[in-house]
Order: C-alpha cells, then sequence, then structure tokens
C-alpha cells in the first residue's frame, strides 16, 4: 500500500525524523492559510499524488507571495499530472503540500528496502539526490552506496558511521545523522515497509538535516497488524480494477496488454505472463486467485478482467491442489454464463480432479478451448487474439 508525502512526513514526526514546516491544502484560500502560517517567504507547493517525477511534471513550484500562493496552488490542484510513473493518462492532483522553502547547501538520496538475495534489509544512498537518482543508477552505479542490515542484530551504530562517511556528512552532522538513520530503520520495521525513500535528503547551510521528500510504500499482507494504515489509503491513486479486485481478495495487477490470465499461485503467474510473452502476446493482467478460490472467486476474477477493455482473450491455468479442478471448471462455466464472456478463453488445467473438471467444459456448450500444457496454451491464446 501506498501513501502520500504528506502522510509519510506525519510519520516521519511522529518517529523523530525532522522535515519541513508545512501542511496539506485541498484549495487555494488553505494553502493560503498554510503559507500564512509557515511565516516567511518563499514556500513550496508540492502536488500530492503516487508517483514521482512530480518537479519535471510541473506539480513542485515555488511561491515568493501571497498572490503568488494561491495563483500556483490553484494552477496544480486539479491539473492532470504526467510524469514517467503515471504513464502518458497522467494523475488528476487533489491537494497540494505548502512547506517552507530551505537553504539547501546539498541534496542526497537515502532509502530502505528489503532485499530477499541477502535476507537482509538494504539501505541504499548516493551524493547525487535529487529529481535524477534514476540515471545515476543507471549511468554511475558507483555513486550508490549499499550496506545490508541483519534484521535479526537490527542497524548497529557501524552502519551509521559507514552511511555518512560514504555521504561525506559534515562532522558536525553526524551524530544527529545516525540517529536519524536509526530512527528511519525503526519506522521501517515497525510498519512492515516495503519501502522508505528519501529523495532528496538535504543537508542546509546551518548543517542540519532535514527530509525533503518522503515515500513509504507497505507490505499489504502485514496490513492486518497496523489498524491506523487503512485509514492513509486513497484509492483515486489505484488502478480501479485493482481496487474492484481487492474487494474480493484477489491478487490483481493491472498491465498493458491485451490477454487476459487467472492462475492460482504468484509463481505460476509470473511463469504464464513469461509464456504468453514468448508466444507474442502481451499479459493484461496479473491475477493470483489463490490455492483456496471459490468458484465465486473465479467468477469474480472474470468479471474483473472483463473489465477491462484491452483484453481480447483470456487464459486460465489452474494446478488443481487445494482448488480442485471440478470446482474452477464450474466457476468458468458459471461466470461465462452470468458474464456473457465475448472473447476466446483458453484452459489449461492440471491437478485433482482433472477429468472431471476437463468434462464439466466439455459439456457446458460455451467456447472454451483447453489446452495440454503451458506452451500450447500460450500459442493457442497468441494465435486467436492474432486472428482477430
Amino acid at each position: 500500500m501506498k501513501i502520500h508525502e504528506y502522510q509519510a512526513k506525519q510519520l516521519f514526526k511522529r518517529y523523530g525524523i525532522p522535515v519541513p514546516v508545512g501542511d496539506i491544502a485541498f484549495t487555494s484560500d488553505d494553502a493560503a492559510k498554510a503559507a500564512q502560517a509557515i511565516g516567511g517567504f518563499p514556500v513550496v507547493i508540492k502536488a500530492q499524488i503516487h508517483a514521482g517525477g512530480r518537479g519535471k511534471g510541473g506539480g513542485v513550484k515555488l511561491a515568493h507571495s501571497m498572490d503568488d500562493v494561491r495563483t500556483t496552488a490553484g494552477s496544480i490542484i486539479g491539473m492532470n499530472l504526467v510524469t514517467h510513473q503515471t504513464g502518458p493518462e497522467g494523475r488528476r492532483v487533489k491537494q497540494v503540500l505548502i512547506e517552507q522553502g530551505l537553504d539547501i547547501e546539498k541534496e542526497l538520496y537515502l532509502s530502505l528496502i528489503p532485499d530477499r538475495e541477502t535476507a537482509c534489509i538494504a539501505l541504499i544512498a548516493s551524493q547525487a539526490g535529487g529529481m535524477d537518482i534514476e540515471e545515476v543508477a543507471s549511468h554511475s552505479p558507483e555513486k550508490i552506496i549499499k550496506i545490508h542490515i541483519n534484521p535479526l542484530n537490527g542497524i548497529q551504530p557501524f552502519h551509521c558511521r559507514q552511511a555518512a562517511y560514504g555521504l561525506n556528512i559534515p562532522a558536525p552532522a553526524i551524530s544527529a545523522f545516525s540517529q536519524m538513520l536509526k530512527n528511519l530503520y525503526k519506522l521501517f520495521v515497525d510498519y512492515d515497509c516495503s519501502l522508505l525513500e528519501i529523495n532528496p535528503l538535504v543537508i542546509t547551510r546551518q548543517q542540519t538535516l532535514i527530509a525533503l521528500d518522503a515515500k513509504l510504500n507497505f507490505d499489504d499482507n502485514a496490513l492486518f497488524r497496523h489498524k491506523d494504515l487503512p485509514e492513509l489509503r486513497d484509492i483515486d491513486e489505484e488502478n480501479p480494477l485493482e481496487v474492484e479486485a481487492s474487494k474480493y481478495n484477489l491478487n490483481y495487477i493491472n498491465m498493458d496488454g491485451t490477454v487476459g490470465n487467472m492462475v492460482n499461485g504468484a509463481g505460476l503467474a509470473m511463469a504464464v505472463m513469461d509464456t504468453i510473452k514468448i508466444a507474442g502476446a502481451e499479459p493484461a493482467n496479473f491475477l493470483d486467485v489463490g490455492g483456496g478460490a471459490t468458484a465465486e472467486m473465479v467468477e469474480n476474477g472474470f468479471k474483473v478482467i472483463l473489465s477491462d477493455r484491452k483484453v481480447k482473450g483470456i487464459l486460465i491455468n489452474i494446478f488443481g491442489g487445494i482448488l480442485r479442478c471440478d470446482v474452477l471448471a464450474t466457476g468458468v462455466v458459471e461466470a461465462a454464463r452470468k458474464t456473457k464472456i465475448n472473447v476466446p478463453v483458453i484452459v489449461r488445467m492440471e491437478g485433482t480432479n482433472v477429468e472431471e473438471g476437463r468434462r464439466i467444459l466439455a459439456e457446458s456448450g460455451l467456447k472454451l478451448y483447453t489446452a495440454v500444457d503451458m506452451k500450447d496454451a500460450g500459442e493457442k491464446v497468441a494465435s486467436i487474439i492474432g486472428r482477430q
């Protein structure tokens, strides 16, 4: 789950991590009140959407007077902000964050993420912070510092020193930097974060450290432990199909292709998407109905897939274990009849009660194609779509 920058900074403040003085605004009048409370100019007006690159897209601007605040905030609120992370469709801005302007001497990059290869938490940092950090990582990887923290031991003083020296933190600020890192790590672990990012972390001319930006993503599977987090969710920032799928406990991610697919298991879903691409088509989604799926969940999965107008065909690949093949077949047939499917459906199933499942499909009277293996399924759906 993602949250907005201003929400992340509220959590930062709770953990003693310094952030600029500021407030959220939904109208030009709100923006003027927030600027007045700051008590000085310039102020920064920042669009609040779940995407990076806002500055390059025109969503982050300075204001040097109260009239400037009203005009600039009014131009950003309601705009369709397009960045490299939103795609060409962009995102509508509903609110802006008004913050004090800072006298910045240096911009740094700092993040924490889980590293599955090492089973550690990776602290990633760079002296080249700011909007172009992706280019730094791509073209100058030697400027990126990576420190692995064993979660069983937690963050240690030597981790902090290694990061401080790698970032060339001024001596007077090293103690504050180390404490900030400890607080960030505690926040990351306490809230089961999948990403914590500050870009940029700035050093002011007064040699103070301030998180000028803040990004927090949380592990959806751990939200049951954090009753305060769901209220921070902004579903307007999420794909409508993904929101709809979440109502049925379906693991769904929308993509750009034309082949909708439904599987039971994340690894199987990745293999199916690879199979579709190898066959010359493109997947329209990732949809894992889970090992304990019911006929009703399969039906709801169909409804979500068919809500995507890009979908020209559906590939179902199920291994019958907990989800028996006859249950799957029943769900497919019921869904096909209720939703009046008008695209070809290719079904490949193996496992428990597979013969009964195939019989149900064969006797349904519906136009359903069967496949003997994954390769056959991918080739059939690509071929059928190609003929349309």
